[in-house]
């Protein structure tokens, strides 16, 4: 089986068996294009293969049975991956079954299996997806420029904003954070030439979060983005989970690695607006999620709810 994570910071893809990853998984850290048609599934293709076909080899594996592509942007914008991708993976690996997956399900799924509740999925963008094992439900993920708020884009947006007004001599500018985001990006009056060019930029602004992280300790502009993040999440969970007497929630994503500046706002703000629901670790990742879906897919079955924007199977040959 080959599973693949393909999120805003780039692509995972790794070969599975038994549930369980055999080896290291391949990594590009350059992310799949979104253009005008949206997610571009040639760009994901040329990507992919090639890392696909080192595992092959190196696995000494004929072809995958199940391929399962969890992928940032596939609910809203995924089209012209069900389009093409089905009959180009047919083609390159003979006709295996395949489920194209909005990267919130292979996040839940790799948070929670198949248990109620709901995940809060925080890397570069956020999402929060939750079901009641009937049908998803979703809230936010709706990229930098619109939403993902709370997410590392945001907090990384947010802490240089907080820069720039300390640059300026506005007020609610923090000089920890100027004094960051020079010594990471150089004289901050030439980041909007740095930055507006570039087609990575969600990646670019997340790389700033954990700065924001660092501050907080000391600055109060840094702590009060991360409570900003923190509500922000906790709206978006309380938005998706599920009304039954203790629904799960968990949180998975790089964005939680921030640790304590993050994760106890966030605590407190979950503890208000669901306190019927009860916190547990996520069980793996989202390359992790992708797995299990391909053992599932492989054995003839998912025991996950069907919507064609959110999980969209074809059977193989």
């Amino acid at each position: 089986m080959l599973a693949v994570d393909s999120g805003g910071s780039g692509l995972r893809a790794v070969l599975a068996a038994g549930g369980a990853a055999l080896s290291a998984p391949s990594v590009s850290d350059e992310p799949v294009r979104i253009g005008e048609r949206g997610v571009d599934a040639g760009h994901l293709l040329e990507l992919l293969l090639p890392m696909a076909r080192r595992l092959l080899d190196t696995a000494g594996a004929g072809p995958p049975r199940a391929v399962v592509i969890g992928a940032t942007g596939f609910a809203a914008l995924g089209d012209r991956m069900r389009a093409d991708l089905p009959s180009a993976l047919a083609g390159e690996f003979g006709g295996p079954r395949i489920a194209l997956v909005a990267d919130a399900v292979t996040a839940y799924t790799g948070a929670l299996g198949t248990r109620a509740g709901a995940v809060i999925a925080a890397g570069t963008g956020l999402i929060a997806i939750g079901t009641d094992l009937e049908s998803w439900h979703r809230a936010d993920g709706w990229g930098h420029l619109l939403g993902d708020c709370g997410s590392g884009a945001w907090i990384g947006r947010a802490g240089l904003e907080a820069a720039l007004r300390a640059h300026d001599g506005r007020p609610g500018g923090s000089a920890p954070l100027l004094a960051c985001a020079e010594k990471t990006f150089g004289p901050v009056d030439e980041l909007p030439g740095r930055l507006y060019p570039r087609t990575d930029r969600p990646a670019v602004l997340a790389s700033f979060a954990p700065q924001v992280a660092v501050c907080a300790g000391h600055d109060p502009v840094a702590a009060d983005i991360l409570r900003a993040a923190a509500r922000h999440m906790a709206d978006s969970a309380a938005a998706v989970c599920p009304a039954s007497d203790e629904p799960l929630i968990a949180f998975t994503g790089g964005v939680f690695r921030m640790g304590e500046p993050l994760l106890v706002p966030l605590e407190t703000e979950l503890k208000e607006r669901l306190p019927h629901a009860r916190r547990v670790p996520a069980e793996g990742d989202p390359l992790h999620g992708a797995v299990r879906i391909a053992t599932e897919l492989a054995v003839g079955g998912l025991a996950l709810p069907r919507d064609e924007r959110m999980l969209y199977e074809v059977a193989g040959n």
